[in-house]
């Protein structure tokens, strides 16, 4: 039977309790554990597909087409495994799922209640997730903070779960706060008595606190927040702020984390392997090369809008000893005030993304990148825009561009041949894996040295094949097809030194010890290049 460990938040969001699972998670395997993870979001969303990145963050795509918190991105690089779309779970879920139950008489008429059907609803989820992942752990992140309203039913579900498994098959965990005072010069526990006083108010004790903090916590303080919080000294466990995000789970098992929680759960397994992850870190400490990347989107004041391709960045950067900077280009400037945001960087990123605003710089960037021999990767709409630049400026195709933008007389970029054209954020996409045939003597093919891939989609448009010859007398070369041959999947530029475009979003299945081979040669090609 899987054991389950639950991990909370307090004080404040955006704590890092994703981070904290992610390095638990890796702690655990490290050990020869299987480990599945699970996110519970409150709000009331079917699933993150609809909401603005710059609310959410970015829209983290699975194998199986689920459009998912970007947390799950966070867990599938730390642990290495394919999640699906059953890890995310929100409000909004379990309410269609309980109301079309009721539409469809299935409560023989009695009254529906958030205990026990919203409850039990949750609880199926988790349980459905250990049965179909076979894992002997599975950590399960409850979104939020403790005391929000919308949260509550969570709260109680995990409450019962206790009951239900068994003392040793169920552990708490909650993530807090330690806010450090300029003015007093001092780290503050208040909050964290507070919070934890809110969570045994709704009958959960929790048997770790993490304490995430910008400064050291003392001894100390750890043994007066073991005191006021009735768990033990050892069992307070600091989150101090690190360079990287990778350094967490080293330092976690400095802190005994791992160990804590075998014990609890009364789990004999052996000592954690964490040989390739030191490595890993180590390498990171000693980046010797600096370039600076240009990501050009129209969520840039929010980073983490594009979280998966800046991981994706760093990851390959660390393959070639690189310290990858960043440089967020706002779209829309490079419409008003032209090319100079270009300067300076040594390759270029368009990722994708939905809808007009911006586009236009975005071509722009294209552009610049193809006229002036600087390595581009353009992802999804960043191929799209790659795409319609070309036809415009050396097909001469005037007025090229996609459908979804509105009506043009070159619509290069248009609806996917057999299926009927959509509008509106309700529109049907490519969701999740699809197959991809490499073709021979490609900039791709040097990349993957395999002739059939399998990536992850996230878009309704395609390359419109009726302007496919144009294109490639135009100088673009196709270099990954889908198996039936009806489908463009990447593109690239002769006379370039690295010009790809990929109609999936590769960033997706990049790990830190696993990089992308795309964002490896596209790192090799800028390192080439500066």
């Amino acid at each position: 039977m899987s054991k389950f460990i639950f991990v909370t938040g307090g004080v404040v969001s955006s704590l890092g309790k994703g981070i904290t699972v992610a390095s638990l998670g890796r702690l655990l395997k490290s050990r020869g554990l299987k480990v599945s993870v699970l996110k519970l979001d409150p709000y009331l969303n079917m699933d993150p597909g609809n909401m603005s990145p710059l609310q959410h963050g970015e829209v983290f795509v699975t194998e199986d087409g689920g459009q998912c918190d970007l947390d799950l991105g966070h867990y599938e690089r730390f642990i290495d495994t394919n999640l699906t779309k059953k890890s995310n779970v929100s409000t909004g879920q379990i309410y269609w799922s309980i109301l079309s139950q009721e539409r469809k008489g299935e409560f023989n008429g009695g009254t529906v209640q958030v205990i026990p059907h919203v409850t039990n609803d949750i609880k199926n989820r988790i349980l459905q997730v250990a049965e179909d992942s076979g894992a002997d752990v599975i950590l399960v992140e409850i979104g939020g903070t403790v005391g929000d309203i919308e949260g509550l039913p969570f709260f109680e579900a995990i409450r019962q779960m206790r009951t239900e498994v068994g003392g040793d098959s169920c552990l708490y965990i909650h993530v807090t706060l330690i806010p450090y005072i300029a003015a007093a010069q001092e780290l503050k526990t208040k909050p964290t008595q507070h919070s934890v006083k809110e969570l045994r108010s709704i009958g959960i004790r929790p048997d770790v606190i993490v304490c995430r903090s910008e400064k050291e916590v003392t001894a100390d303080l750890r043994a007066k927040i073991a005191l006021f919080c009735d768990i033990d000294e050892e069992a307070v466990i600091p989150n101090t702020d690190v360079d990287s995000i990778y350094e967490v789970p080293l330092c976690f098992a400095e802190s005994r984390l791992d160990e804590i929680v075998l014990e609890k759960l009364n789990l004999n397994v052996g000592p954690a392997d964490l040989g390739q992850w030191r490595d890993l870190v180590a390498s990171i400490k000693g980046l010797s090369r600096k370039v600076i990347i240009g990501i050009v989107g129209k969520y840039v004041t929010l980073p983490d809008s594009y979280l998966s391709v800046a991981e994706s960045l760093r990851h390959a950067g660390f393959v070639h000893g690189a310290d990858v900077e960043l440089r967020w280009i706002e779209a829309e400037d490079l419409e008003k005030e032209g090319r100079g945001h270009l300067e300076g960087l040594d390759g270029i990123i368009v990722p994708g993304g939905f809808g007009s605003r911006g586009v236009e710089g975005k071509i722009m960037a294209a552009q610049y990148a193809r006229e002036n021999k600087i390595p581009y990767f353009g992802i999804s709409l960043g191929m799209q825009c790659a795409v319609i630049e070309l036809a415009r400026h050396v097909a001469k195709l005037d007025g090229a561009g996609s459908v979804e933008f509105g009506s043009c007389e070159h619509p290069v970029i248009s609806f996917r041949p057999g299926h009927p054209e959509v509008t509106g954020l309700g529109g049907a996409m490519r969701l999740g894996a699809y197959p991809c045939h490499v073709q021979e003597d490609s900039l791709s093919m040097e990349a993957y040295q395999d002739t059939l891939v399998h990536e992850r989609h996230r878009h309704r448009y395609e390359l419109n094949r009726d302007y496919l010859n144009v294109l490639v007398n135009a100088g673009m070369r196709v270099a990954g097809v889908s198996p039936d041959g009806h489908l463009i999947e990447i593109i690239e530029l002769e006379n370039h030194p690295w010009f790809v475009g990929t109609m999936f979003q590769p960033e997706f299945k990049s790990r830190p010890t696993n990089p992308h081979p795309l964002f490896v040669r596209f790192m090799e090609a800028v390192l080439r290049t500066c």
